[in-house]
């Protein structure tokens, strides 16, 4: 595509930035691929199960037919253009989901028309309510057997808090499942052939569907209402409301996050794609329609905003590191303001430093097309960003700006790595080094005491697709160790101390005091670091400063150098020294003293990570399941029938939960499945 027809505010009302999310196994690359297929991307259907999809590129992903990374693809449909993100299921992977709904406008999420809700699907649900991204949810898989649409539906509502509104009735179902009843422009959808091309439209609706499709209209227009004063008005006196009305009440809607429209489909067999991608143009909206970004002036820490728009001042953020090319950094940025072009310098608010691009490339999974100039409401990849990470802001020099930061998810899991030959010893820590840089949840050290390399990450399936990586894709033969779990620490009483930077050289006389106090929050609460507005005589980036040192000191810990979690900071004063120099680094340093010294009288404390588990499992097998979950140490927290089906919610120790997925299998004759997400940490 053009570079001029990316960098106009026209064009921008064209673009469509979605997601695709949902629970691991639900279908989200299949629908990826159809939607490729369908627009015409691809000539060729990618199979995930054939290991051939194209957003699943790594061979990892290949091989066991799950998507690891999260991938990107440009297409267009319908005269608009649509930057698309295929996402991870697997809960290790979730901060690619998180920076993924970050940056985008719209979401569509999948569910299993079998499974329903599934814990994953709750998960990025809230993570995607967390970044206020309005979405649409695609039921899949009507073509299994023990499919439920309804049954999914009222799921969704006893779930999610949305007002939750079906925009369609599947014709037949199981597989009978042949197309949809579209209750809004009152016609019918099939799908004829083994091609998801071959739809046939017949307008009208069939006699057995016309009570419930008149019913679920008049659910939906009411729906509408409950969000917009204009339809509920006409509502209520009865009035006809046109199809075009409705679908503009919709939109609003949606785009306001109160209500989410909901279609379905098989993707595998080919159903459902084509009103997919309208609804996504229908009722999603583009970055024109988005509020300004809000962020903060770095230098005064006062508001800053700016408006959706190519011809204001630059303002992007950092998403996404991949390194390519052997070992060059392909940097995906999601611009929300401003232009770039080729070779242009821009600066890195979060680091202070200028940088400079060479390359910009719109992104189809691994191949890359290149622009000259790319504007507001896209996302694209760049070359020559040598030091800018996951959520750092590029912006003007002149004009600055921070925005919020991607939240970081710390490991939970950690487990030694060696070489087996001393030679490629330097070169796992470069290649760590390097894994670390594409991905925020990854760790690594070295163990002060053993020597040996740790290496942390969300879970085992992590960090065995990074041992994976180490052999297969960089060739550094490794030994590994058993996975242990990365403790963290708090506090259990509220201290107050004061932590000085008292420097006096022949070249430099610095002093600053910071008084902090420090108390415990609530479980699950992680870190909340306060700080006044304005302090008497101090200088507003020196606030600021006060408080990232006292961020960056919680990282640290005092019992055991874990990160303190589940507590609350609060600045309470911040003061210099009359004829000397209070600067940024006093502050910081005076903040780490403080940091240290009210933690210590606040009597720590060591947390264990604690596991949310959902099992799904028959009836008869109840006993062996709550058995092995006690034995672990597990809290059975509810207990819900869906047929001869039993769902087990309870949470455990993470450390108690390794090798669990084999046991289940024994003790159930593989019948039963589980998932676990971390959830909080605990007292141990």
């Amino acid at each position: 595509m053009a570079a001029r027809d990316r960098t106009s505010l026209k064009s921008m009302q064209k673009i469509r930035n979605i997601g695709i999310i949902a629970h691991i196994d639900a279908g989200k690359t299949t629908v990826t691929e159809r939607l490729l297929y369908v627009t015409g991307k691809t000539h060729k259907i990618g199979e995930v199960h054939d290991g051939e999809a194209v957003m699943d590129f790594m061979t990892q992903e290949q091989e066991r037919g799950i998507t690891i990374s999260s991938a990107v693809t440009s297409f267009e449909w319908d005269n608009h253009e649509f930057n698309l993100v295929d996402t991870p299921g697997h809960v290790d992977f979730t901060v690619e989901v998180e920076r993924s709904l970050r940056v985008l406008d719209g979401g569509v999420v999948v569910f299993d028309g079998v499974a329903k809700v599934e814990p994953q699907s709750e998960t990025v649900w809230h993570q995607a309510d967390k970044y206020h991204v309005p979405r649409i949810g695609f039921v899949n898989k009507l073509d299994r057997v023990g499919a439920d649409f309804d049954g999914c539906i009222e799921m969704m509502r006893e779930r999610f808090p949305q007002t939750i509104l079906p925009i369609q009735i599947p014709i037949g179902i199981e597989a009978d499942f042949e197309g949809v009843v579209d209750i809004i422009h009152g016609r019918t959808l099939r799908w004829t052939g083994d091609d998801p091309r071959d739809l046939t439209v017949e307008e009208g609706i069939p006699d057995e569907y016309q009570d419930k499709a008149a019913t679920m209209l008049d659910h939906l227009i009411s729906g509408i209402a409950d969000n917009d004063d204009d339809i509920a008005d006409r509502y209520l006196n009865g009035e006809d409301i046109p199809t075009q009305d409705i679908i503009e009440g919709l939109r609003r809607a949606t785009c306001s996050g109160t209500v989410v429209p909901v279609l379905c489909g098989s993707a595998l067999r080919n159903k459902g794609i084509q009103p997919l991608l309208d609804s996504v143009v229908a009722y999603l909206p583009s970055p024109g329609d988005l509020p300004p970004i809000e962020g903060i002036n770095p230098r005064t820490n006062a508001p800053e905003s700016r408006p959706h728009d190519p011809k204001a001042p630059l303002c992007a953020l950092v998403y996404k590191v991949q390194i390519v090319d052997e070992s060059r950094r392909l940097t995906y940025i999601r611009i929300y303001s401003g232009k770039i072009d080729e070779k242009c310098e821009v600066y890195n608010a979060n680091r202070r430093i200028n940088e400079k691009l060479s390359r910009i490339f719109l992104v189809h999974a691994k191949d890359r097309s290149r622009l000259e100039e790319v504007g507001a409401g896209n996302i694209v990849g760049v070359l020559g960003l040598k030091h800018s990470a996951t959520g750092e802001t590029l912006c003007a020099k002149d004009q600055q700006i921070l925005l919020e930061a991607i939240g970081a998810m710390d490991p939970v899991i950690s487990m030694a790595v060696e070489t087996e030959s001393r030679s490629d010893r330097e070169k796992l820590e470069l290649t760590l080094a390097r894994i670390a840089d594409e991905d925020p949840t990854f760790h690594f050290k070295e163990d002060e005491d053993t020597g040996q390399m740790i290496m942390s990450g969300m879970g085992e399936l992590h960090l065995e697709i990074v041992t994976d990586r180490l052999t297969r894709d960089f060739g550094i033969s490794v030994r590994v160790g058993r996975p242990e779990v990365v403790y963290a620490e708090t506090v259990t009483t509220s201290h107050e101390a004061a932590g000085v930077c008292d420097i006096e050289s022949s070249d430099a006389k610095v002093y600053a005091k910071l008084t902090l106090r420090v108390e415990p929050a609530p479980r699950g609460s992680g870190q909340e670091v306060h700080a006044p507005d304005a302090i008497q005589g101090i200088a507003p980036n020196l606030i600021y400063a006060a408080k990232v040192g006292v961020m960056d000191a919680l990282k640290g810990g005092v019992l055991h150098g874990l990160t303190l979690t589940d507590i609350k900071a609060t600045v309470l004063n911040l003061e210099g020294q009359e004829g000397r120099l209070i600067d940024e680094t006093a502050v910081k340093i005076a903040a780490m003293h403080a940091v240290r010294e009210a933690c210590q009288g606040a009597s720590p404390a060591k947390m264990a990570p604690i596991g949310m588990i959902e099992i799904v499992v028959p009836g008869e097998f109840m006993g062996e399941v709550i058995g092995g979950l006690q034995a672990r140490r597990g809290i059975v927290e509810s207990m819900e029938d869906r047929g001869v089906i039993k769902v087990i919610k309870a949470s455990a120790p993470i450390e108690r939960m390794f090798g669990y997925s084999t046991e289940l299998r024994s003790s159930t004759q593989g019948r039963a499945t589980f998932a676990m997400r971390f959830d909080r940490y605990d007292l141990e």
